[in-house]
């Protein structure tokens, strides 16, 4: 059993880290024409910004699951398996393609739980993004780290509810060809979502992981043709994966002043809940 030090880990807390990148036209292409939305105009899509200021670490310094090696800016968590778990934004204004972006980024808190197989780390970071020099969101980021996932069919299987239909409803196709430009527009190297026989031999899914920024920027586009004006406050969360070759649903519905969305793939439980409000 992996014995996770957590008064190590918390020490963590506090750590900053500053990334730059200006938002050229090409990028802004290239994420229209992988998401589906309009082509470069003055301002940028919301959660773009997922696309910018990633760290750009050598192959030298990548793990064997393709993300980059533990410690530096996020703590050296030593359970093996990392998820986003979910986030929390609020959009203040918009980015201009052509201006630069800068990222400051900030642990605020590390904790341990302990799930139905095993440990939890949780890791909590605030992010402020500017926009040639306007603060245009500010997030709060989940990241979750837990141990190897059991092979298929090793132990008791829970039932699956079925998620159910909402007000609104798109679908999507989460192909090979669609989780992998996903991968390069955010320099993501996780091997879940485009190396099949590493997915399914090293971490026992039944398919390529379809990424939850990629989930969570689906679910805010289409909330926002939904409402047809942009959104303030944006916050999901993951509740179980989704894999490529079986359709994806969006759904939606009113409530509480918002848009309570999720997303799901056919005739399966909830991947991903959020909530969008203006």
């Amino acid at each position: 059993m992996t014995v996770v030090d957590i008064d190590h880990l918390r020490g963590w807390i506090g750590r900053s880290e500053e990334a730059r990148e200006v938002l050229t036209p090409a990028l802004a292409n290239r994420f229209a024409a992988t998401l589906g939305t309009t082509g470069a105009q003055e301002y940028a899509p919301r959660l773009i910004h997922f696309c910018l200021t990633q760290p750009a670490v050598g192959m030298e310094g990548l793990g064997d699951d393709g993300h980059p090696a533990k410690g530096g800016f996020l703590p050296p968590v030593p359970l093996p398996r990392r998820m986003w778990a979910g986030g929390d934004i609020t959009f203040h204004d918009d980015i201009r393609i052509g201006e630069e972006v800068l990222r400051r980024s900030e642990i605020t808190d590390v904790t341990l739980k302990e799930g139905r197989s095993g440990a939890l780390c949780f890791v909590t970071v605030a992010h402020e993004i500017f926009s040639a020099g306007r603060l245009v969101l500010s997030e709060r980021q989940d990241i979750v780290y837990r141990g190897e996932t059991p092979p298929s069919g090793g132990g008791a299987v829970r039932p699956v509810t079925e998620a159910p239909v909402g007000k609104h409803r798109a679908t999507v196709m989460p192909s090979t060809a669609l989780l992998f430009r996903y991968s390069a527009l955010t320099f993501n190297g996780h091997r879940i979502h485009y190396d099949r026989d590493y997915a399914m031999s090293e971490e026992n899914y039944p398919g390529l992981v379809v990424h939850g920024p990629l989930q969570a920027t689906l679910l805010c586009h289409f909330a926002e043709r939904i409402a047809g004006k942009p959104l303030v406050g944006f916050r999901f969360r993951g509740l179980s994966p989704a894999f490529d070759g079986t359709a994806l649903s969006l759904h939606a519905e009113e409530a509480d002043g918002g848009l309570k969305l999720w997303t799901a793939p056919d005739g399966g439980a909830v991947a991903m809940e959020a909530f969008a409000s203006w």
